[in-house]
């Protein structure tokens, strides 16, 4: 904990972090611990022994559902400012795009995507999130960092902010927990990742099916199964006939997601859109091979160590898994150039980057 009649110009607001860490969480997590240099406040439910520490509720998280996103919002803008000008702050950090709009706060801000923009969805919540609200974060903010050229494209596209006034850096992944593993490969193509329309499941499910042979492959979908979605894409499956050969395997513990990924054929990823790629840049560094769009930020995350497809297009992506089933030069070929490509990622890397942007605020 911390005195607060000292002054903690830099903030950084972890109220997003949980014990299931996806996408944001994921980022806010690994982000952190490289931004030391600059001595910030941490506003977090957990305690960091190395770090300058100031409490905040542990119910503000995504494992909260939408409860825990709607108390986050008010806290951020109710409470939120209150801690800022107690602690004498200079400047707020989120890792996420949510700020108070009120409350006299000088504030830098992550954005990660506008895929709820891209792909609304009726009656939710997000939809106005994204149009009205975080506009006038992104508005607001000192500054703003995406996490790749597809992004920033995105924030002036859609918020005509001025290109001076983003920063785009690219994420990373866990060198020491993603890497390759040497075990022998399984008849299974992966895919890891919710199971929302823009995920594109449908079409890699039809895609799976149509590959000759078929009945000597498995097809495994890795992620949280959706009560709006997962029965439809069970139900295609098993009009499909494919039911024996398609696994829904829910949520991976952290721990557990490398040796999947290493057993794997090939991760496919063919994705509408994203603001990253996770999985990608993961699978990547595992040495397994990769399927991803040739859209938004994947071809930045992927470079030249993927087969790139069109996502729309359902009879590249089976070509692609065919090809990788086939070949084995071919998958050879791209496990080695994944493993190469991955190492110019780290999150010491984008840390650095990330302090050096905020140091011109603080």
């Amino acid at each position: 904990m911390i005195d607060s009649n000292f002054s903690n110009k830099l903030i950084i607001n972890l109220s997003i972090i949980f014990s299931r860490p996806t996408g944001i969480s994921n980022y806010a997590k690994n982000i952190f611990p490289y931004l030391k240099t600059l001595n910030p406040t941490l506003l977090t439910a957990e305690s960091y022994s190395e770090f300058n520490c100031y409490s905040v509720p542990d119910n503000l998280t995504p494992a909260q559902g939408t409860k825990g996103h709607i108390r986050r919002l008010f806290w951020t803008q109710f409470q939120l400012p209150q801690i800022y000008k107690n602690l004498k702050s200079n400047l707020l950090f989120s890792p996420l795009p949510e700020a108070p709009l009120y409350g006299n706060c000088r504030f830098v801000v992550m954005v990660h995507d506008f895929i709820p923009l891209r792909f609304p969805k009726r009656f939710s919540p997000l939809t106005p999130y994204h149009r009205y609200y975080i506009p006038q974060v992104i508005t607001q903010a000192e500054h703003v960092i995406c996490n790749s050229l597809s992004t920033a494209k995105e924030i002036t596209d859609f918020f005509h902010i001025p290109v001076s006034k983003i920063t785009p850096i690219l994420l990373a992944h866990d060198r020491h927990h993603f890497r390759f593993l040497n075990l022998p490969t399984s008849n299974y193509f992966l895919y890891i990742g919710r199971q929302d329309p823009y995920k594109n499941l449908q079409r890699l499910i039809t895609a799976f099916a149509a590959l000759p042979n078929n009945g000597d492959y498995e097809l495994w979908l890795a992620g949280p199964t959706d009560e709006r979605y997962t029965p439809v894409l069970k139900a295609q499956v098993e009009e499909l006939g494919i039911t024996n050969q398609v696994k829904f395997l829910d949520y991976i513990p952290y721990s557990e997601l490398p040796k999947i990924i290493n057993g794997a054929i090939a991760l496919v990823f063919p994705s509408l859109w994203e603001g990253f790629g996770f999985p990608v840049l993961e699978a990547m560094a595992c040495g397994t091979p990769v399927i991803t769009s040739n859209l938004s930020s994947l071809p930045e995350v992927a470079g030249e160590a993927a087969i790139l497809i069109d996502p729309y297009n359902r009879g590249e992506i089976t070509e692609a898994m065919q090809a990788i089933a086939t070949d084995a030069e071919l998958r050879s070929r791209l496990s080695s150039l994944g493993i190469t490509h991955s190492q110019q990622f780290s999150w010491e890397k984008t840390g650095k980057a990330t302090a050096e942007v905020l140091s011109r605020y603080v």
